[in-house]
């Protein structure tokens, strides 16, 4: 009994997050093995008929702000609001701020668009690596025409894949909200990076990247301009972080050949998880400086990637840490080898 103990104790592992102090567990003797944690049964949806993103004018959708046409006459990308939208559009006037009694509230105004690719059967992992450059590109151009409205501090750009994930429609599409508050999360890590440089001098996600290019087992897949790895505290089994080599605090900044090599690392993570894992759901997101008027020169924009593998219990529920039950070391060795 004794013995067990000590192998248990010895298995399981308390990590922090070194940019936001967030403590999360690995519990091994929890564990599986690699494959164990693939789909058992892939959602395929083959009503395409009924797809209202196929054909978005039949569907009636909103006019589209942003559409990319093919050389014969199609489209590869469209962008408009969503039908029902969380936050509502500003009709001229500044958010208005309001009390009710100890409470606080105010408007929820905002941009709430959807950004949808042509092809109802590729999902990202099974596009080009140049079609999800597009992507990036639409990304970042709604981000640059919506950050110096009045309304806007934060642009959330981000994207669910299968049902567990929030994704009501099965066809392949990214959302972004432009919205007047800056998200707890974010925030978060844009205080411990600030913390981070003021006592060290540089960048903790540079600081990070280094680490994992130098030790080498949590990196999942590298090419000249990004990195993506397994982070040393992920929150979720099989979680990845996309980011850029060189110190970047602002995404919108992104360069044409920057976002050819995001799109090909931003492929080849969600490809090696659906072929390892039998295309889990899963949702990534855009984790980048606000558009508030500050200066965030400490910060570095990359893409965090979170499959929908875990449930939450009591125990993350009571006290917000997360348990995953394969480490991120492992984690990125069966996603490295294919």
């Amino acid at each position: 009994m004794e013995e067990t103990q000590k192998e248990n104790l010895k298995n399981s592992e308390l990590r922090q997050d070194l940019v936001t102090g967030e403590w999360m567990v690995v519990s091994a003797i929890r564990g599986k093995r690699p494959d164990e944690f693939a789909q058992k049964e892939p959602l395929i949806d083959s009503n395409t008929d009924a797809c209202l993103f196929c054909d978005p004018e039949k569907s009636k959708q909103e006019k589209d702000v942003l559409i990319y046409e093919t050389a014969d006459g199609d489209w590869s990308l469209r962008v408009f609001p969503n039908k029902f939208p969380a936050f509502a559009r500003p009709k001229g006037g500044a958010v208005r701020h309001q009390e009710e009694g100890p409470y606080f509230w105010m408007d929820a105004i905002g941009y709430h668009e959807v950004i949808v690719t042509r092809d109802h059967w590729k999902h990202i992992g099974r596009m080009e690596p140049l079609a999800v450059a597009e992507l990036l590109d639409a990304f970042q151009s709604r981000y640059i025409d919506l950050m110096n409205k009045k309304s806007v501090n934060y642009i959330d750009i981000f994207h669910n894949h299968g049902p567990s994930a929030g994704a009501s429609i099965p066809h392949p599409h990214s959302q972004l909200m432009a919205v007047p508050v800056v998200s707890p999360f974010v925030k978060a890590e844009l205080d411990g990076a600030e913390v981070y440089y003021r006592q060290n001098k540089h960048c903790v996600f540079c600081a990070m990247i280094a680490w994992e290019q130098e030790n080498g087992k949590r990196i999942v897949f590298e090419n000249d301009d990004f990195v993506v790895y397994c982070p040393f505290a992920s929150r979720a089994d099989f979680e990845m972080c996309l980011a850029p080599k060189k110190h970047k605090p602002y995404f919108e900044r992104i360069t044409d050949e920057e976002k050819v090599a995001a799109g090909e690392a931003l492929h080849e993570a969600i490809r090696r998880l659906s072929d390892k894992l039998n295309d889990p759901d899963l949702n990534f997101f855009i984790h980048t400086s606000p558009c508030d008027g500050q200066d965030y020169p400490h910060f570095h924009w990359h893409i965090e990637i979170v499959p929908k593998l875990n449930v939450w219990a009591g125990f993350e529920i009571s006290t917000g840490i997360d348990i995953i039950t394969i480490s991120p070391e492992d984690a990125a060795e069966f996603l490295r080898n294919l």
